[in-house]
């Protein structure tokens, strides 16, 4: 069954040429359908008269070719045969569904896509999408998930929100994880990278255009609803989330600090850029050694501006904000970072070696209530001031002292909590009796003299008297003992006696 165009291309090349055979010949068939063709139109019949004999539903055709366009081809053939029958078609079911079926796959041939294989090119593209992250703490989180197309090289952040300054630091650490900055980075249309369309044209945020511009490239978003242009950052997401987030197919345990879900994060980037790829047949790592001799030059300094105002670190591991004070790690004590306020919460950043990294987050505090975390100050020697206190000598007085033994220093640390007059003096003696009694006869006598609350000026003296003549420890009374008479000798009081 020949079409209409060739029908008309046949009748052509036979006005052309005049002659059946050169026409089949310059046509490319038979030259019988060529004088087939010439004889109906002599005859004034219509070509295409034996390509198609008339069918009762040929009638309602127009009708349902309507009814599948406006279902967007999901419409029922019961539901179109219930309509042409209302209008008078009398044939039965079967020849309704046929017709459906044909128009369906008329109508689905002609809004079919064709997508074409995507051959990145090395150092032209990176990809980024977001994924729903664990709830750690009944708090969600985030996970950033961007690759490179070419070398299959991915990186995953966890975060606790997706606003912007979040988005500059999770770009800038990935692209010193690159290693270099592609031409285009492409994404999704977040409120932080488009703020809305006009006319099909995405309308950028100016500060993400400030953000590209400061690393040297341009941000590309995808088409809405487009999975050609996104499918490989969504894919990052869905292998991400499938190793990361505890569900009942990995049997994960739930991450009790947020810390142990940035360790997985690593542990998984490590773990994919590492193993042969499916498709390059090879390591993502490897591959990226090679794009980045196409990858542009990371500037020195990351993109600060979007993370709020800066800050001095003060000695006490705190910073000022509208009056209030609140701790940040100790490591970061008189160096500057940036803080910024994201609802009720306080988010202090850092930028260190490896770029832009969040470092605190407090909730709002009021003026006179400082937001201070213990996890923010290395672990204290002493607790309290009830704990074992341990001198330390600063003269050489003092250092000859404490070489006496342990006994000296616990004589000083009781006579000091005791209040003793001329401390130094007495600790003078004590070395100088040390060279004619011995060190270990004078620091046992200053360890009885701590325990016993001797502290007079010649108790040391006495004391090494009676290690001398009697080893026995000396005893001193308790609260349960007392000199004083007992009162047994009155329970005869007023009695009498049977002598006369």
């Amino acid at each position: 069954m020949k079409s209409g165009r060739e029908i008309v291309e046949i009748l052509e090349a036979y006005d052309l040429t005049g002659s059946y055979r050169a026409a089949a010949e310059l046509a490319g068939c038979d030259h019988h359908t060529v004088a087939r063709y010439v004889k109906l139109r002599a005859e004034g019949r219509s070509p295409e008269e034996r390509a198609q004999r008339s069918r009762p539903i040929d009638d309602f055709m127009d009708k349902i070719e309507e009814l599948v366009a406006r279902s967007g081809g999901r419409i029922r053939a019961d539901v179109v045969h219930r309509r042409i029958t209302a209008m008078g078609f009398a044939g039965g079911e079967r020849t309704t569904r046929r017709a459906v079926a044909a128009v369906k796959k008329s109508w689905q041939a002609g809004q079919r896509r064709v997508f074409r294989p995507w051959i990145p090119e090395p150092g032209l593209w990176m990809q980024f999408d977001w994924g729903e992250g664990p709830r750690i703490g009944g708090r969600r989180t985030t996970l950033w998930c961007a690759w490179l197309p070419w070398s299959r090289f991915r990186v995953v952040i966890p975060v606790l929100d997706k606003t912007l300054p979040t988005i500059v630091a999770c770009l800038d650490a990935t692209l010193r994880r690159l290693g270099g900055v592609p031409a285009y980075v492409l994404t999704d249309n977040e409120k932080t990278i488009t703020v809305e369309h006009i006319a099909d044209i995405a309308v950028r945020n100016p500060e993400i255009v400030q953000v590209a511009r400061h690393y040297g490239t341009t941000i590309r978003t995808c088409v809405p609803a487009d999975p050609q242009s996104k499918g490989g950052a969504e894919n990052t997401v869905k292998i991400a989330k499938a190793d990361l987030v505890p569900t009942s197919t990995n049997l994960l345990e739930q991450y009790r600090k947020f810390a142990d879900l940035e360790a997985a994060c690593r542990d998984f980037t490590d773990q994919v850029n590492t193993r042969i790829h499916r498709d390059t047949r090879r390591r993502p790592a490897e591959a990226l050694l090679e794009e980045q001799q196409r990858l542009h030059p990371l500037p020195a300094a990351p993109f600060t501006v979007a993370f709020g105002t800066t800050r001095r670190v003060n000695w006490d591991c705190t910073i000022s904000v509208e009056g209030v004070r609140y701790s940040v790690p100790h490591h970061l004590v008189d160096t500057r970072v940036w803080a910024r306020f994201h609802g009720d919460e306080l988010i202090v950043t850092a930028v260190t070696d490896t770029g832009p990294t969040e470092v605190a987050r407090h909730e709002r505090a009021q003026p006179g209530r400082p937001s201070i975390v213990d996890e923010h100050y290395p672990p204290r020697s002493r607790q309290a001031d009830t704990d074992e206190r341990v001198p330390r000598a600063r003269t050489a007085e003092e250092a000859a002292f404490l070489a006496l033994g342990p006994g000296a220093a616990a004589w000083l640390v009781e006579a000091a909590a005791a209040g003793v007059r001329g401390v130094r003096r007495k600790m003078t003696e004590a070395v100088a009796l040390a060279k004619l009694h011995g060190l270990a006869d004078v620091d046992r006598a200053l360890g009885t003299a701590a325990l016993a609350g001797r502290f007079a000026d010649n108790d040391l003296l006495r004391l090494l008297a009676h290690q001398r003549d009697d080893d026995a420890a000396p005893t001193r009374a308790s609260e349960t003992h007392s000199l004083q008479p007992g009162t047994s000798a009155w329970s005869t009081f007023g009695t009498t006696t049977g002598e006369q």
